[in-house]
C-alpha cells in the first residue's frame, strides 16, 4: 500500500498553484469565449471547458510554459469544434442574433460598436476579438486558428472595412476609435 508522505505533495503543489491561476484567468477567458460567442452562457461554458482540460493537462504532465496562452488556445480551439459540429444550430443561432452583453451604463458608444462587431461574419469577428480585444500579434492569431498570416492580415481588414461603412466613420482606428486629424 502506498502512503502519502508527510508534508506537501507536489499534487497538493498544483493544485495551489492552478487554483491561482484559475482565480487570476477565469474572468478573462469569459470576455474571450463572450467576444467570440455573443453569448455570456456560451462564454462560461468554454472558459470553464478550457480550464478542465487545462487543469488535467496540468495534472497529467505538468504545468505548461504559458498557461495562460495554452487556455486561450484550447478555448478558441473548443469554440472552432463547436462550430464545426454543430452547424445546423449555429445557422440558427446567427438567425436569432447574438444575446445583448450588458454594457457599462452610459457608455453608448461601446454598445453601438458591440453591436456592429456582433453583426460581422464569426471569422472575421474572431479575428478581431483576438487580434486587438485581446492585442495579440498577427502570427499570434495565424498560430491560435491554423491560418496563415496574410489570411489574418486579409480578415482583419475586410472587418475593419465593415465596421468603418456600418459605423459611418472613413477614419476608424482598429481599436474601434475615432481617429484624430491633423
Amino acid at each position: 500500500m502506498c502512503r502519502k508522505p508527510p508534508g506537501r505533495s507536489f499534487v497538493a503543489i498544483n493544485d495551489i498553484e492552478f487554483s491561482e491561476f484559475f482565480a487570476s484567468e477565469y474572468a478573462r477567458l469569459c470576455w474571450l469565449g463572450c467576444a467570440l460567442t455573443g453569448s455570456p452562457a456560451q462564454a462560461e461554458e468554454l472558459a470553464q471547458e478550457a480550464l478542465v482540460r487545462l487543469w488535467w493537462r496540468w495534472r497529467l504532465v505538468g504545468r505548461p510554459n504559458d498557461p495562460a496562452s495554452y487556455a486561450r488556445r484550447v478555448l478558441v480551439n473548443r469554440h472552432r469544434s463547436l462550430l464545426r459540429r454543430a452547424a445546423v444550430e449555429a445557422r440558427s443561432l446567427a438567425r436569432r442574433g447574438p444575446e445583448e452583453l450588458a454594457l457599462p451604463a452610459g457608455d453608448e458608444q461601446a454598445m453601438v460598436l458591440w453591436q456592429a462587431v456582433q453583426a460581422l461574419p464569426v471569422r472575421q469577428r474572431v479575428v478581431l476579438v483576438l487580434r486587438y480585444y485581446e492585442d495579440r500579434t498577427e502570427a499570434e492569431v495565424a498560430q491560435l486558428l491554423g491560418l496563415q498570416v496574410g489570411t489574418v492580415k486579409s480578415r482583419a481588414h475586410r472587418a475593419l472595412a465593415r465596421l468603418r461603412d456600418q459605423l459611418g466613420s472613413p477614419t476608424l482606428d482598429p481599436a474601434g476609435r475615432p481617429e484624430e486629424g491633423p
